[in-house]
């Protein structure tokens, strides 16, 4: 018997939704809430939520500083901001200053947009010395996060070690390597250029596991390396699979890490693979053939030297008090009917005297207060953006979406198109509520979604808004010009974020 219609409900007039996380993930939400809740007839109002007094998450503090062009994407994150029905309430962290049973009782849904702000680990011997860390945690230095130590890296190491086969890692070496002076013109913090122009690193060694057609660097970022004054990039030439032909590459990956618009993604482990016949693997590997085929100059012909190491994996970080070198191990591709994931080690060793060893191979989401997580993946569990309880059902009210709910794979449009679906969900489940069947979450007891700041600013936390990011994105122009260094200048700690924006 087919349902009857009439016991079917239909959405609010008006629609409330919080989003947690001002991110890519976080702003096409809130852009697909708009858009899609319009062509229904419906008005919506969104709440971006974020703990950072600023918005645009990667965009702002994951894209190297050598790249201004391709934070390009903030403008157009910036339109979805200054939409009139979206609200930016920053520096309001989701479990202190806000619970998940404060956004349930003042929204008719809540979104989860966090990302994957976790980094996996090497679990190898000595990965816990002094000097031994997390790309990300780099990233966040030279981006200049209010969270970031300005102290955390001297760069007094003269060789260190890059462990990844993404475009973070290119990007990490190449500002490892990159003359100095050219960070003179972008927005890193003035402790940043300062650490960088007395770096005395002079050897990058990037460890990649797998071989050449197996790497998820894009052919421009790769590239790009080469083409920076200074740098001199070295290949094995005896790298297996530099001939393209009857290698293997990754499946799934024809963009690479890196969106059109630059936004770095994951670096994670790489998909079993299907026979080379990408752009974007043949062009990889015409370069590095390029590159391997070169001669050795008889002394150092650059600066600094960045060495492409396919086909090795680190087996220990060695040192007593800090590091002092990293062992790495040979690898070869798993033979047919051989019971491993990934490459095997073929007892061939070889030592790096590097000080400094930074892994980037992949990260993971961390759990939200009171938010069903599943530890083994790293993301909220979910069905087409409806977050899953232990039972396997969805929860009402509760959606999540990007990293936090896929993982740290695709590129930027996988983003708004993750954000699409998950808002389909959204407006599927409240047109599909029986009457009957109690009050929306925002018509339940507890502050009403127009009310929020005011109850923030009663517990005495004052929301970070829109025109008060426009304050600090001022007052980072205004240093620049100060300065006499390019557009902007970022501010890097919270008391002058606060101070920027009058808090």
């Amino acid at each position: 018997m087919a349902p009857d219609p009439a016991a079917r409900g239909t959405p609010p007039a008006r629609l409330r939704v919080a989003v947690v996380g001002s991110g890519p993930a976080g702003l096409y939400t809130a852009e697909a809430v708009i858009k899609q809740a319009g062509a229904a007839g419906i008005t919506a109002a969104v709440d971006v939520l974020d703990r950072l007094p600023t918005p645009y998450g990667l965009v702002r503090y994951g894209v190297a500083p050598d790249h201004p062009s391709i934070r390009g994407i903030a403008d157009y994150l910036r339109r979805v901001l200054e939409h009139p029905s979206v609200r930016f309430l920053g520096d309001v962290c989701f479990g202190r200053e806000v619970t998940r049973g404060m956004l349930l009782a003042g929204y008719d849904a809540v979104v989860y947009a966090t990302g994957a702000p976790a980094d996996r680990r090497l679990r190898v011997p000595g990965e816990e010395l002094p000097g031994s860390t997390a790309a990300a945690e780099f990233v966040r230095w030279y981006c200049g996060h209010p969270d970031a130590d300005p102290a955390a890296f001297t760069l007094d190491a003269e060789a260190v070690a890059v462990i990844g086969a993404g475009n973070v890692a290119l990007d990490v070496a190449r500002v490892l390597a990159a003359p100095p002076a050219a960070f003179r013109a972008t927005d890193v913090p003035e402790p940043v250029l300062a650490a960088l122009l007395a770096s005395r690193v002079r050897e990058v060694h990037v460890i990649i596991r797998r071989g050449p057609a197996e790497a998820r660097f894009t052919p421009r970022e790769l590239r790009e390396l080469g083409e920076v004054p200074g740098i001199e990039v070295t290949v094995d030439p005896g790298a297996a699979g530099l001939d393209p032909d009857g290698v293997r590459a990754p499946d799934g990956l024809p963009d690479g890490v890196r969106s059109p618009d630059g936004v770095p993604v994951a670096d994670g482990p790489v998909p079993d693979g299907v026979p080379v016949a990408d752009r974007r693997v043949r062009q990889n590997l015409a370069v590095l053939r390029e590159w391997a085929a070169r001669p050795a100059p008889p002394r150092p012909s650059a600066a600094r030297r960045v060495h492409l190491r396919f086909g090795w994996r680190p087996v220990a970080v060695l040192g007593t008090d800090r590091v002092t070198g990293l062992r790495i191990e040979r690898t070869r591709p798993p033979r047919p009917g051989e019971d491993a994931h990934g490459p095997v080690g073929t007892g061939e060793f070889a030592e790096l005297p590097v000080q400094l060893v930074l892994r980037s191979i992949g990260y993971r989401g961390v759990p939200l207060p009171g938010v069903p997580f599943d530890a083994v993946r790293g993301v909220v569990p979910h069905h087409e953006g409806r977050v899953l309880g232990p039972d396997g059902r969805p929860l009402p009210g509760e959606y999540v979406a990007g990293w936090l709910k896929r993982g740290p794979t695709g590129v930027i449009g996988s983003n708004k198109s993750d954000a699409a679906e998950t808002v389909r969900s959204l407006l599927a489940d409240l047109a599909g509520r029986p009457r009957g069947a109690g009050p929306t979450p925002a018509q339940e007891p507890g502050p009403p979604a127009a009310g929020l700041p005011e109850r923030l600013a009663a517990a005495g936390v004052h929301p970070v808004s829109y025109r008060e990011w426009l304050a600090i994105d001022a007052a980072e122009h205004d240093l620049a010009a100060a300065l006499g260094r390019g557009e902007r200048v970022k501010l890097r700690d919270w008391d002058a974020l606060h101070q920027a924006c009058g808090h």
